[in-house]
């Protein structure tokens, strides 16, 4: 489980092509204290697991870790096309005695968007992403999403995009920073909203199956 603050900005270190897979290797600090194998690490808002740390010079300082990631995770998020270079979003697992300064995020990517504009102002920044159809019941004006792992309040919504404002902290902390028109962006919407539409479609008219 995570809140969608972002922790640090890693770097790719190496991407390992296994045909159906990948192997994944970051490098970090922060996100790396006090790590151990299995452990959560959310990169760009998808839970990943340690399967592997070490040091890239100092035997002493553990700087890398690296992760599987199965062709599941490959179709449904923008993880795909990641290089070495790429920064990413890093965050741990919340400890259950930690504030939950954003909201409630999973690491479970629901779909992928596309950044359509920004309009820098002096103190933010006003982008529009696109979003996939089926996504857009579970978004409402002044509520949360998660875009590349990073909780953002909803300015507008739209049938097929949205719109958040980026502060100064999010711009210059996060890969939102960077994100240009047509680049591709991981969404999380939220779980609450998945369960209550959930529990209430069997209250719903459902509709008339054709004879």
């Amino acid at each position: 489980m995570f809140t969608g603050i972002v922790e640090e900005l890693g770097t790719v270190h190496a991407v390992q092509d296994q045909g159906d897979a990948i192997r994944l290797t970051i490098h970090a600090e922060r996100v790396l204290d006090d790590v151990h194998l299995g452990d959560s690490i959310a990169v760009n808002g998808c839970c990943l697991t340690v399967a592997a740390t070490e040091a890239s010079g100092d035997p002493g300082a553990v700087d890398l870790w690296t992760a599987d990631l199965m062709q599941e995770t490959l179709r449904r998020t923008s993880l795909a096309g990641v290089a070495p270079g790429d920064r990413v979003n890093l965050e741990r697992a919340v400890l259950a005695t930690a504030r939950l300064g954003g909201h409630i995020v999973q690491g479970h990517v629901d779909g992928v968007g596309t950044v359509i504009s920004r309009s820098p102002s002096e103190h933010w920044d006003l982008v529009v992403v696109s979003l996939p159809p089926d996504l857009a019941p579970y978004l409402v004006e002044k509520g949360s999403i998660t875009v590349d792992g990073v909780s953002l309040t909803l300015v507008e919504v739209a049938a097929d995009s949205f719109t958040v404002s980026l502060i100064p902290e999010t711009l210059a902390r996060t890969t939102l920073g960077t994100r240009h028109p047509g680049d591709r962006v991981n969404l999380e919407v939220d779980v609450i909203a998945k369960h209550v539409e959930k529990l209430l479609r069997a209250y719903l008219p459902q509709p008339k199956q054709d004879s």
